[in-house]
């Protein structure tokens, strides 16, 4: 069942999945000509798209990336856009999400009806070429944000974590400890930073090189979201339900 009360308090990340702890890989270039690729690590592969002329197809100057037309750095490539290619859906881990309720006394005969008020803290995720970055909207995260995004049941980005809980009357039989367990409903969108390097014909001074294609994969996950209420923010989806265990 879904939980529909939302509270931000502290930040603490779900688990992204090993996908998103392998981003040391060295990446090879897809080059249209038979010449040897070359290589390039994923961190110089996101400055190359960092420093695009025309990034997720908005033109860029150099004041967008802090460059400089005399110390640089100057533009690194001549494309870059981020290109989904999947998105799915997943239960989260499933955390205990309320203390303790026993009905354990020696002379207990009756079960015991408890009011159990619990609350589970689902962090948004972060990619892993780039991490999310609470109020930022431009550059690379400004990219990936806005593809993400254009799944309506999303977290925006720009919260770092929102909270599921509720209230629930429980009874608890004699003998028996209860609690809440909430495994909340996830999201994963993988995608590729496609960088692209023109080919230049040469001149007097220097050869002709062939175009350069890079493609770099990326991973972000987050809370799935339902719809406010009367223009209210999105609560958080997922399962809550009551587990009893012996004293």
């Amino acid at each position: 069942m879904a939980r529909r009360r939302l509270r931000n308090k502290k930040v603490r990340y779900v688990a992204i999945g090993a996908a998103l702890a392998t981003g040391g890989a060295v990446v090879t270039v897809l080059l249209p000509s038979a010449n040897a690729a070359e290589e390039k690590t994923p961190a110089q592969i996101m400055d190359l798209c960092k420093r695009a002329k025309v990034l997720d197809g908005k033109q860029q100057s150099i004041d967008d990336f802090g460059g400089h037309p005399i110390a640089g750095p100057s533009f690194g490539s001549d494309n870059c856009d981020f290109v989904e290619t999947n998105f799915e859906t997943f239960d989260g881990p499933t955390e205990k999400a309320s203390i303790d309720f026993p009905n354990c006394e020696p002379n207990a005969t009756d079960p015991a009806k408890v009011s159990i008020a619990w609350e589970s803290e689902v962090a948004q995720g972060k990619g892993k070429q780039i991490a999310t970055v609470q109020g930022g909207s431009g550059g690379l995260f400004g990219v990936l944000s806005g593809t993400w995004s254009v799944h309506k049941s999303s977290l925006d980005m720009t919260t770092n974590t929102v909270k599921a809980g509720s209230k629930d009357t429980v009874e608890v039989p004699v003998g028996k400890v209860a609690h809440i367990l909430f495994t909340p409903k996830m999201q994963r969108m993988t995608g590729e930073w496609r960088v692209r390097i023109d080919a230049f014909p040469g001149d007097f001074a220097n050869n002709p090189t062939p175009e350069k294609n890079f493609v770099l994969e990326d991973v972000v996950e987050g809370p799935s979201m339902l719809p406010g209420a009367a223009g209210a923010p999105g609560v958080v989806d997922g399962t809550a339900k009551t587990v009893l265990e012996d004293c």
